[in-house]
């Protein structure tokens, strides 16, 4: 059941010994919305803690001095999270069956699998859902707040550079700057700074993509070979799923990331008039129009028959084959 502001406002007041999660492989936004809720429940008095899986280097400060793991909650609460099949419950007691109780999001892909939810569409990230429903509870937005939920802002929006940046967007994250965040510093932080490992890494998938559909479509690997021979983490590839959308006359870029031998974390992302969800949802999964994901279990090769097979039906869908 979808849920005004005002309900999700009051709902929240009401719990206390919550447990906070987002989803698998969790981004910016992800991380900075639940522990962006996590330190205002912590305002209020409530007995409030984090489980996030597999946090990358990038972001891991933002979880300083913030509780975690599993305890004897009495509410759970998703963030960020469209689908309960992709919640991070491996740190817990909480199966992706489990009854959630209260689900915060900005993904019209949402499949409403939470007793409640809030659903912000309009929203850049969850991070934006956030500051207004903080604003809305009149808990002060501290230093540490602001800065968590910057970084899932300017994360979700490619430093504001996608399309979901809007003069709202643009507003909010100004307003967090004047509650003390270094903006130039978490900027360069999150976009700017390379792991050795990471750099590896980046030649060798570069190295390996292909296009696809006279150029309308690419495609890059990265297998757990790759993983292996860099030594690079999981948790640090995220910006290279938007490298293939990067190249001029691409509409649907795909990344296919197997940190599992035979398992591939597929993201999708697609220049106008492409829908990256349509893309993902053909194969389970979901997301936005321009940003999207899913799964695949299999071959590199099957992977990428599938990966193809779905960015030819879309790009027929919108008359560009």
């Amino acid at each position: 059941m979808k849920i005004t502001i005002d309900a999700v406002s009051d709902l929240l007041k009401s719990m206390d010994d919550v447990l906070i999660l987002a989803h698998e492989n969790p981004d910016g936004d992800a991380v900075g919305s639940a522990c962006a809720l996590c330190r205002a429940m912590l305002k209020l008095g409530k007995n409030a803690k984090v489980s996030i899986e597999r946090v990358s280097n990038k972001l891991s400060y933002l979880l300083t001095d913030v509780p975690t793991g599993d305890f004897d909650y009495k509410y759970v609460v998703a963030v960020d999270t469209a689908d309960n099949n992709i919640l991070g419950v491996s740190n817990t007691s909480v199966t992706k069956n489990s009854k959630i109780n209260l689900c915060i999001d900005h993904h019209f892909s949402n499949v409403l699998y939470a007793e409640k939810t809030y659903l912000d569409e309009k929203a850049a990230g969850a991070c934006e859902a956030i500051f207004d429903i903080l604003k809305c509870m009149n808990i002060e937005i501290d230093k540490d707040i602001a800065e968590c939920l910057y970084v899932g802002i300017s994360t979700d929006t490619g430093c504001f550079r996608f399309g979901n940046t809007t003069s709202k967007t643009l507003r909010t994250a100004a307003e967090l700057i004047d509650l003390g965040v270094n903006n130039a510093k978490v900027n360069r932080l999150q976009f700017e700074t390379k792991s050795k490992e990471y750099a590896k890494l980046e030649q060798m998938a570069i190295s390996s993509m292909n296009t696809y559909f006279s150029g309308k479509c690419a495609v890059l690997p990265i297998t757990y070979d790759m993983f292996i021979k860099s030594g690079a983490d999981d948790s640090d590839t995220s910006a290279l799923a938007s490298l293939p959308r990067q190249i001029e006359g691409v509409l649907i870029g795909v990344t296919m990331k197997e940190k599992v031998k035979g398992t591939f974390r597929i993201s999708v992302r697609t220049n106008p008039p492409a829908d990256a969800s349509a893309v993902a949802g053909m194969l389970g999964g979901g997301g936005h129009r321009l940003a999207a994901g899913c799964s695949f279990e299999g071959s590199l090769n099957d992977a990428l028959k599938a990966v193809l097979k779905c960015a030819e039906s879309e790009l027929k869908e919108i008359g560009e084959l």
